[in-house]
């Protein structure tokens, strides 16, 4: 079974290359990192500049495993103790940086489009402050000229599926129709239930390929540190 991989592995690996007389392949060894990687920290190459993490401080490492490792280049640094999984389930939708400047324009498409959704079911799915939308609704966003409503499934901001669950639940808040003078009741229209399920079904077929496409990915990238380590076992 592969060892864990600390839990900041960049950020590690920067503060073993600043603060250790470690080998840069007994770093990326522990780190899970790739030679190069670590060798691009030390001579400063990176184009981002990790801050370090110190993996004494978190009970990942010891002193004593370090300097075992410091004495011997051949000694492989074992973790200490394991990082412990993180599940985040409250707080603000977290959106990549590069996503971040989309964000106004998949708001303005949801105002545009479903002005029954509230701005808090808008923060929530989008992951952005009242204010914001607020601006955007009142088009006194500092950059207002250059927002062009698009849409948030699109730009990656939110799933197909959570979007409709916020429309589907938005429209349950909706006020029903006065009732007719004579007591018919109101018409409702109907709901066109093959198209939902077409759109649910196409919405799961898309999720369950980027998962496949990121199960793949990361299936590679641990055959690969799997070949290394055992061509590396092989020469010792």
């Amino acid at each position: 079974m592969a060892q864990p991989t600390p839990l900041m592995p960049h950020a590690t690996a920067s503060w073993l290359v600043d603060n250790t007389a470690l080998s840069f392949e007994q770093i990326a060894e522990f780190c899970g990192l790739h030679i190069l990687e670590v060798q691009a920290m030390a001579d400063d190459l990176t184009s981002t500049k990790y801050t370090g993490r110190d993996p004494v401080h978190s009970g990942e490492l010891t002193h004593a495993e370090i300097e075992a490792g410091q004495a011997d280049p051949a000694y492989r640094l074992k973790m200490h103790r394991a990082p412990v999984d993180v599940s985040r389930t409250k707080g603000p939708r977290y959106t990549p940086v590069s996503k971040r400047q989309d964000k106004p324009d998949g708001i303005a498409w949801i105002i545009r489009n479903h002005p029954e959704i509230s701005d808090a079911q808008i923060g929530k799915l989008i992951g952005t402050t009242r204010t914001t939308i607020g601006a955007i609704r009142d088009r006194s966003h500092w950059n207002i000229s250059n927002i062009q409503p698009k849409d948030p499934v699109t730009l990656g901001l939110c799933s197909q599926r959570e979007l409709d669950a916020a429309v589907a639940k938005a429209g349950k808040n909706l006020p029903q129709e006065d009732l007719a003078d004579d007591g018919a009741e109101p018409v409702v229209a109907q709901r066109d239930d093959r198209a939902l399920l077409i759109e649910e079904l196409r919405a799961e077929r898309d999720a369950a390929a980027r998962a496949a496409s990121e199960a793949a990915q990361e299936a590679e990238a641990e055959a690969w540190l799997e070949a290394r380590r055992a061509a590396e076992a092989g020469e010792a």
